[in-house]
């Protein structure tokens, strides 16, 4: 019985091609739409190379110092110092990756410049993350004890600095704003959209002749802190904020007379919403997205309640043959039902296929260096989902009311 619902339904879908077309056309667009939104925001904050434990990791990116008045602040990465006062000493996570944020360098190639990104951290940083290493190894606290002039590239800057990439360059020489340094390893690029880990040169934290190891509050690092088992996330949150409760105000930063000391350590969620909001952000966030998805969801469903009244509508006479003909109110309904189950199943197929090639262009583009977008397949079956739901609903209330038609009056039709 099924199949032959399903071959009418076929057959139904070939006899109004435009009809067709409008209503495959707004239940594909919608779920398209959705999923490229949804992997572009899935990669922004989601758990992904080269940061792949963000689900227990906290990260801790700028303190804020103000007056009592909180006429004067400022705010900004953290220094060395403070992250190994107030964040390493921590008892409670596995490990502590401590990282600059913005530092930057050039490298010369034949009179060429190269401008580089760097990064100074300390050697725990390596066990945080997850970088494929194509060649060589990390550098480990022995190097930053010894003071060692070592540094991990990417495999993007081996291209680029060394003419013949094919060779190892583990052991070579590199040259960065006139220093001199070995290269100790080479790792597959992270993408840019990850600040935190997103890098051409990885450097120890012994090998910055900057100011990022001032030894007030404010600098250039940042840190990840990574939990034994995410459970242990709101433990590690309250004893980072007894640690800096215990710092007394007011207090003074080079300078900088303060009495107001704000830090916390989030989720890379709510420190990304925290550049744009004030607490709480995450409700704010998810409220948004579902009210974004809800309305974009609507418009298959408007488009199906619609078009599903017409089609049924006129197809009165083809009902009342079969009611003639001793076919139950019951059998028409999920008759109808199964024809929109079948095409929303079509244009969940067309979505699929039209948001892998629109995934796949993003990330060959260049338009995001290092792109890995994916294709998030719980949205799309939550997706899927709605849309049967939405699919079943409109079919339900038209298919009855025509199931109940008498025969003389749906034959009139």
């Amino acid at each position: 019985m099924l199949t032959n619902y399903i071959k009418i339904a076929w057959k139904v879908l070939l006899r109004h091609p435009f009809y067709t077309f409008i209503t495959l056309f707004g239940i594909s667009l919608t779920l398209t739409v959705l999923m490229v939104l949804t992997s572009f925001i899935d990669h922004l904050v989601g758990s992904h190379y080269p940061e792949n434990k963000r689900d227990r990791i906290l990260y801790v990116q700028k303190v804020a110092l103000r007056d009592s008045l909180r006429q004067s602040q400022t705010v900004g990465p953290m220094s060395y110092e403070f992250t190994q006062r107030y964040i390493s000493s921590l008892k409670t996570p596995e490990k502590v990756a401590v990282a600059t944020l913005f530092d930057f360098a050039n490298a010369y190639v034949n009179g060429k410049r190269i401008e580089l990104k760097l990064k100074h951290t300390n050697a725990e940083f390596w066990e945080v993350t997850d970088f494929d290493f194509l060649e060589g190894k990390p550098y480990n606290q022995d190097n930053l004890a010894n003071g060692d002039n070592v540094v991990v590239i990417t495999d993007e800057l081996k291209r680029q600095y060394f003419d013949n990439s094919d060779e190892s360059v583990v052991g070579k020489p590199i040259e960065i704003d006139n220093r001199t340094f070995r290269v100790i390893g080479v790792v597959r690029g992270a993408p840019v959209t990850r600040p935190m880990t997103a890098s051409d040169v990885y450097l120890p934290v012994t090998a910055s002749n900057r100011d990022g190891k001032s030894k007030g509050f404010m600098g250039s690092y940042a840190a990840l802190i990574l939990a034994r088992q995410k459970s242990d996330m709101s433990a590690i949150k309250s004893e980072y904020d007894q640690a800096i409760s215990r710092i007394p105000l007011p207090g003074d930063s080079n300078g900088f007379r303060f009495a107001i000391l704000e830090t916390s350590a989030d989720t890379y969620l709510e420190a990304w919403l925290h550049t744009f909001f004030q607490r709480p952000a995450s409700s704010i966030f998810y409220s948004v997205v579902a009210l974004f998805m809800l309305l974009f969801m609507s418009l298959p469903a408007i488009n199906l309640v619609n078009l599903n009244v017409s089609r049924i509508m006129e197809r009165a006479s083809e009902i009342g043959i079969r009611k003639a003909f001793g076919a139950p109110a019951k059998t028409l309904v999920w008759q109808f039902i199964i024809e929109n189950l079948f095409i929303t199943f079509i244009g969940g197929t067309i979505a699929l296929v039209f948001s892998a090639i629109i995934i796949s262009l993003i990330n060959n583009s260049g338009w995001i260096a290092k792109a890995d977008l994916t294709l998030n397949l719980s949205v799309f079956a939550i997706s899927i989902l709605v849309c049967l739901v939405f699919g079943f609903l409109s079919g339900v209330a038209p298919a009855m009311r025509m199931a109940k038609l008498n025969i003389a009056d749906a034959l009139k039709s």
